[in-house]
């Protein structure tokens, strides 16, 4: 694994714990960790649970004990050592959004289809896909429950940037974070809405706004947040992102994405409204999905509430008795399974760097329309 932070530490606990719930045909070995930092790097080693640490990630590629690199870095890094990483023969694992830009992510893809010809694969690292209740709307969707997808409306509300006085962190800096908001999670509702509905974004037009330009440069930082220090520096990304878009089956779809609505930590709103039903999610309330079928006679119709800990559901048999919810950390687990599983199957593990990079020209499409003023900007396969 490159990378030890906080998603290196979910991560971390997800190959950890992978093969003690469920029948893995492969064991993972977590061999080693790289990071910068030797000290730091070797403490995370022992933290998390990895065997060795090495300061250059160049060293897992030469490593006959290494089969598969997960990369946990900023996303100006993904490119270079995803595809150096295919290039050695080593699967890939890679954090969301997939890269900086469409040409870093075009370039992710196209090493990605070369080394799957030899049996490498890969995958991006959109974990809410794994949440059961959106894995049980994906299924209500695909079973036709609500019918022709009319409407999406997706969100994702964050705060931890809401106070003005909140620390410089590197994902306020474009070089490193490619874009905010809109990147750093909006990609996820980007993902969600067209991985439930089975269906793509053929065009958007969106607004970008950055509130604060200037921010302490940071004492220290924390997994979101710090201890603000002297001086200031520049905020270089969006702050929110709003846009909208139509779905290749017709529909239309609202997105918003931001670290600024105070209250919300960190709430994924999902509603998906079709000509014969509706679903709706939010991952405050991650373990219920709420149904609404409009066959219900009229008297007794309303939303149902559905707690997704049944046996039933997906992933869930693995865990605990019904009604004991799970977590955000779960998802995570659920990843290393469906990889585990796809890489001993020899099959193509999903989402793909293909994915990604569709997720990728989305983003570049809503920064390109707030650029021209809301302009609608549309989406095939060379734009």
């Amino acid at each position: 694994m490159v990378g030890y932070a906080f998603m290196g530490a979910a991560h971390s606990h997800a190959w950890r714990t992978a093969p003690k719930f469920f029948d893995l045909p492969l064991t993972p070995r977590m061999r080693v960790v790289a990071g910068r930092d030797a000290a730091a790097v070797a403490a995370a080693a022992d933290r998390l649970g990895w065997e060795s640490s090495t300061t250059s990630w160049r060293d897992l590629l030469t490593r006959d004990d290494v089969g598969l690199v997960d990369v946990c870095t900023p996303g100006d890094t993904h490119a270079e050592i995803a595809i150096a990483a295919l290039e050695a023969g080593k699967h890939v694992l890679c954090e969301k959004p997939l890269a900086n830009s469409v040409v870093e992510a075009e370039a992710m893809a196209a090493a990605a289809d070369t080394a799957a010809e030899r049996g490498v694969l890969a995958m991006v690292g959109f974990t809410y896909r794994r949440v059961p209740a959106i894995q049980l709307a994906r299924r209500l969707v695909e079973e036709g429950r609500i019918g022709q997808v009319r409407h999406v409306r997706a969100q994702y509300l964050q705060d931890w940037l809401a106070d003005p006085q909140a620390p410089l962190a590197w994902r306020l800096d474009k070089t490193r974070a490619g874009s905010g908001a809109l990147g750093d999670i909006g990609a996820h509702v980007i993902d969600l809405a067209q991985f439930v509905t089975g269906e793509s974004l053929t065009g958007v037009n969106g607004m970008l706004e950055t509130f604060v330009h200037e921010r302490p440069r940071p004492a220290s930082l924390s997994t979101l947040g710090g201890v603000a220090g002297e001086g200031t520096g520049p905020v270089t990304v969006d702050d929110a992102a709003v846009f909208m878009g139509r779905l290749s089956g017709g529909g239309l779809a609202l997105f918003e994405a931001t670290r600024f609505a105070w209250g919300r930590r960190n709430s994924i709103r999902l509603e998906i409204n079709g000509s014969a039903g509706s679903i709706a999610f939010d991952f405050e309330d991650m373990n219920v999905l709420h149904y609404y079928d409009a066959a219900d006679d009229a008297q007794t119709a309303g939303f149902r509430r559905i707690v997704v800990t049944d046996p039933s559901h997906p992933y869930t048999g693995n865990w605990w008795p019904p009604g004991h919810g799970l977590g955000y950390e779960h998802s995570f687990t659920h990843q290393v399974v469906d990889l585990v599983l796809d890489l001993a199957a020899g099959r193509q593990p999903a989402p793909s760097f293909a994915d990604g990079l569709a997720v990728q020209r989305v983003l570049d499409a809503v920064e390109r329309s707030a650029a021209e003023r809301g302009a609608w900007i549309d989406l095939t396969p060379e734009t």
